[in-house]
């Protein structure tokens, strides 16, 4: 997630000028092919080019109405998230008194925050960190979850045993659930907690299991992919189609101009039609490099970030003294 003031002009025209460039190629050939070799049938009326225009923004605009909801999802997911995790910290600290247990509850549960950020991490063949422009962007960040290992970062809240049967486990996360739930039913039937502290405690685990299941939705099921298709395919015509089209609208000016650009008037289709195709497949590429909130790009929800605050909240609520303070970042990207 970009925390700092916005994205310069700069920064945005470096990430999208690959199509950038190939549009440059793409009108001077066309225009030079109407101008130079004399194919004059390559003009297409402006209206045709003006119909397909409108179909292509209502497309593109649907694509980024619905990865943008993706986000806003991800975000109310990873919210609601922080919020369980400080009623489970505060409700673990009240109902269980005995601290031992207390501070194994808690850091199972920021166990269970580290195993579920990891997994949000996981590569996923329809994710966009391997483009080009993203590959080259990540200078600017380093995604935690890349750098350390799971096992290392589990090592420091859950013993050897317990560990390497959550890394056994086909989904972590809820193997680590589990281990909270059977922990509890055992406090239950030693008599360490009342009933009823026990049935508050299942219930937030059950609205761990919930978000747990929110954002494991939002991270393995993709923006369907016959409507990214269709997205490529459309905006793709439409930049080949529109140098035609804005030929159709300047040839005829040679007509009513004096001076050097008499019968030249065409190459002004070149920069005009470049400037719109850019702003559709700018649009285009911002709208699926929106579609996956975790995946570890520069616009992600910051569930790292967000899990060293919580971590920090639940060790204060033991009263540890030696909590760490959260490293600022010199990068406005945090992840």
């Amino acid at each position: 997630m970009h925390a700092g003031r916005s994205y310069t002009f700069l920064e945005f025209l470096r990430w999208t000028r690959r199509p950038l460039y190939a549009l440059i190629l793409l009108d001077l050939a066309l225009v030079a092919l109407y101008q130079l070799a004399g194919w004059h049938w390559l003009a297409v009326p402006w209206n045709v080019i003006f119909m397909l225009g409108t179909t292509v923004a209502l497309i593109v605009g649907f694509k980024n109405t619905q990865t943008y909801n993706r986000l806003w999802e991800a975000q109310q997911v990873w919210a609601s998230i922080t919020s369980a995790s400080r009623v489970w910290g505060a409700m673990t600290r009240d109902y269980v008194g005995i601290a031992e247990l207390t501070r194994r509850l808690a850091y199972r549960h920021v166990a269970w925050l580290t195993v579920l950020r990891y997994q949000m991490r996981d590569s996923k063949a329809w994710e966009t960190t391997q483009a080009a422009p993203n590959v080259e962007y990540r200078k600017h960040y380093e995604v935690p979850e890349k750098a350390r290992a799971l096992d290392m970062e589990l090592n420091k809240y859950v013993a050897g045993p317990e560990r390497a049967r959550i890394l056994g486990a086909g989904s972590r996360a809820t193997e680590v659930l589990n281990l909270q739930g059977a922990d509890l039913k055992q406090m239950l039937d030693a008599g360490q907690i009342s009933t009823g502290a026990f049935a508050e405690l299942q219930r937030v685990l059950r609205d761990l299991h919930d978000q747990q299941a929110r954002s494991e939705r939002l991270k393995n099921y993709p923006y369907p992919r016959q409507y990214a298709i269709i997205n490529v395919i459309f905006v793709r015509i439409l930049c080949v189609l529109l140098p035609l089209g804005m030929i159709d609208l300047f040839a005829p000016l040679d007509d009513v101009v004096g001076g050097a650009m008499v019968g030249h008037m065409v190459w002004l289709a070149v920069p005009l039609s470049v400037l719109v195709s850019w702003m559709y497949a700018s649009l285009d590429q911002v709208g699926e490099n929106s579609a996956n909130p975790f995946e570890g790009g520069a616009n992600d929800i910051p569930i790292s970030q967000i899990c060293v605050s919580l971590e920090m909240d639940l060790r204060q609520l033991l009263d540890e003294r030696d909590v760490p303070v959260a490293p600022v970042s010199a990068s406005p990207i945090l992840l």
